[in-house]
């Protein structure tokens, strides 16, 4: 009967390493799936950002240009010239606001991309079975040397 409890230990450690390892295969599939579904949803934020940004560059044109017309028609209608002098000054200051708005706007895209990004050391929890079933392992070689 006494040399039967290591063969018996050492079936029971078997099995027992069997089920970590399809435990961990089951969990890696998991892990698999919750990265994919992670990668669907950054892809789409992605895309709603990236219209976002598009509508607010466009707004962003049409308020320039409106702007701009409504400086060089008060300008004209005060008798300046609106191609020279102070009235270019002041379509050029316009264009450079809305320039520098627009790479402020670029910045808060960029953060906005890189903040939804998923980090490369994020844990898996894949070598933790592997781990304890080589814990088990040692437990049987262990007993059978004792």
């Amino acid at each position: 009967m006494a040399q039967l409890a290591p063969v018996v230990t050492l079936a029971a450690t078997g099995a027992s390493i069997y089920a970590q390892g399809q435990e961990a295969k089951r969990q890696k599939k998991n892990a698999q799936i919750q990265q994919q579904n992670a990668q669907i949803q950054q892809e789409a934020q992605q895309q709603v950002l990236a219209v976002q940004a598009a509508q607010d560059t466009a707004e962003r044109q049409r308020a320039l240009g409106r702007s701009i017309a409504s400086a060089r028609a008060r300008l004209a209608a005060g008798g300046v010239n609106p191609d020279q002098g102070s009235g270019a000054a002041l379509t050029a200051g316009l264009r450079t606001a809305a320039r520098e708005a627009q790479n402020a706007d670029d910045a808060t895209y960029a953060a906005r991309l890189s903040a939804g990004r998923k980090s490369l050391l994020d844990q898996d929890a894949s070598l933790t079975n592997w781990v304890r079933a080589g814990q088990g392992l040692g437990r049987v070689v262990k007993s059978l040397l004792d």
